[in-house]
């Protein structure tokens, strides 16, 4: 089985990694649409219409499935996606949710979701948080961290100021904190550090969670294969990509 994978940019290869150590596909196609990341500053408008250009590209590629690796995505065109499509089409917040329920079992548990302008505009995330019961729910958008992880910024000072910028305010530490952004994971580390105590839920183990529950798909006998392409700088995913998943390509 063929499955595209696509992202606004780099983000999407923590997804792919998750995707890649489960042998859950024989080959993945990733669509990095750099040319117009980041997407979660753009109106709902613009990033469906981003969004459908993806959908048309990857198609050419004979996918059986398709995963929206970006969160903004996720939370503004996977409507129309699915409408568009032939095969089937899979978001990421969900399943987040979900990885997030199944940690949480005290409904009363802090909940931080950090995501773009656009997904946090959404309120996707709080919705189906909510409609489970939890309601101590803080969402935030530390719109920094997804150019600092395209600039490859992984840790140092700079991604540093960004974090201690955003979370200062935060007095306790969260139950859980869900990186509603396949770009956070990259700086996962640097999170945990800050939140030693949290539980971080991130798109590439709730997707694979997710896939193996709802579509029962079982690890193939060889490895995956992967074919990197990008509408913009595909040497830089290309180095992302060797620093994400050595050892897995």
């Amino acid at each position: 089985m063929r499955v595209g994978v696509f992202d606004s940019g780099v983000g999407g290869l923590t997804v792919t990694k998750s995707l890649i150590e489960h042998r859950l596909f024989d080959e993945i196609v990733y669509f990095g649409d750099t040319a117009h990341v980041p997407y979660g500053t753009k109106d709902a408008k613009t990033i469906i219409k981003y969004s459908l250009e993806a959908l048309e590209f990857l198609k050419s590629f004979d996918i059986d499935m398709l995963i929206v690796a970006c969160n903004t995505a996720s939370a503004h065109a996977l409507e129309e996606l699915r409408k568009n499509a032939s095969f089937e089409v899979f978001g990421v917040i969900e399943p987040g949710v979900l990885a997030a329920i199944n940690a949480l079992h005290d409904k009363r548990s802090s909940i931080l979701v950090l995501g773009t302008k656009a997904t946090i505009a959404s309120g996707q995330y709080e919705k189906l948080l909510i409609k489970k019961g939890y309601e101590n729910i803080l969402s935030l958008s530390p719109s920094l961290f997804v150019p600092i992880v395209e600039e490859g910024l992984f840790e140092g000072d700079v991604l540093e100021s960004a974090i201690e910028h955003y979370f200062g305010g935060i007095k306790q530490n969260p139950d859980a904190v869900i990186l509603g952004c396949t770009h956070f994971p990259l700086i996962a580390k640097a999170i945990q550090n800050y939140f030693p105590k949290s539980t971080l839920i991130h798109s590439g183990d709730a997707i694979v969670e997710y896939l193996q529950t709802k579509c029962h798909l079982l690890p193939k006998a060889s490895a995956t294969t992967l074919k990197l392409l990008a509408s913009d700088n595909l040497e830089g995913v290309k180095k992302t990509a060797k620093i994400w998943l050595h050892g897995l390509i």
